[in-house]
């Protein structure tokens, strides 16, 4: 299910998109002003932000601003301001698209729909190959290669991992070079209503490095863990 963060000080409008939303099949995650909205951004990985430009503490513009230093996250503002100057800055600030209110919820349905099947495509595969490593997503299978004994070829090794350390794998995966703290961790694979223990995380990694056998997600001290981007193996299969 695609995340999409709403960043909307008006409290009539945020229903609104929240009920249209829900029911087109998105979960939706509400922020009342900019910095709420930055820190909602941080708290969990999302997949769009929809973008009020005229909000008390920081503006849309600096959110998207800030965002954009970190993500190239699909970025939709919705906004009064139909100027031109307006909507050039968006564009400068690198928005995925400006809408100006009064807006079509059914338009805007199928601008969000447009823009997720052109950006997350990559993340859609049915299959990730990474070094050594083979994820079948669909069919939760993870595959080890490894050279024959005689060393002239390769064998195909599945690994037995449990659910939420297949999901965390993958969450590092779709997120390389993107350092994910535990917090993140948690709000990805156990979701934002788990209130356990921060130290679960570091557990399943442990148990995912120990049954792979392979160096594969970093520890980055003091801030989560990382799988770094690398030229992903292509074997000839």
């Amino acid at each position: 299910m695609y995340q999409i963060l709403v960043v909307e000080d008006e409290r009539d409008i945020q229903e609104i998109l929240k009920n249209y939303l829900t029911d087109a099949g998105y979960s939706v995650t509400l922020a009342d002003d900019g910095v709420d909205g930055i820190a909602k951004f941080h708290g969990r990985a999302f997949d769009l932000v929809l973008l009020d430009v005229m909000m008390p503490k920081i503006d849309g513009f600096g959110v998207c601003e800030l965002i954009r230093r970190e993500s190239d996250i699909p970025i939709v503002i919705l906004t009064a301001l139909d100027e031109e100057s307006c909507q050039i800055k968006g564009f400068d600030l690198k928005a995925d698209d400006y809408v100006t209110k009064p807006f079509s919820m059914p338009v805007l349905l199928r601008k969000i729909a447009a823009i997720l099947r052109r950006t997350r495509k990559g993340e859609e595969q049915k299959t990730m190959i990474y070094k050594s490593v083979e994820v079948d997503v669909e069919g939760h299978h993870v595959y080890i290669y490894e050279k024959n004994a005689d060393g002239t070829g390769e064998e195909k090794k599945e690994i037995e991992l449990t659910q939420k350390e297949f999901e965390m794998l993958c969450a590092l995966l779709i997120n390389k070079g993107i350092v994910l703290t535990r917090q993140k961790l948690l709000n990805m694979v156990w979701g934002e209503d788990y209130y356990g223990e921060e130290r679960i995380v570091d557990t399943h990694i442990k148990n995912i490095r120990k049954k792979m056998g392979v160096q594969l997600i970093s520890t980055i001290r003091g801030v989560g863990y990382r799988i770094d981007k690398e030229n992903q193996k292509q074997p000839d299969r």
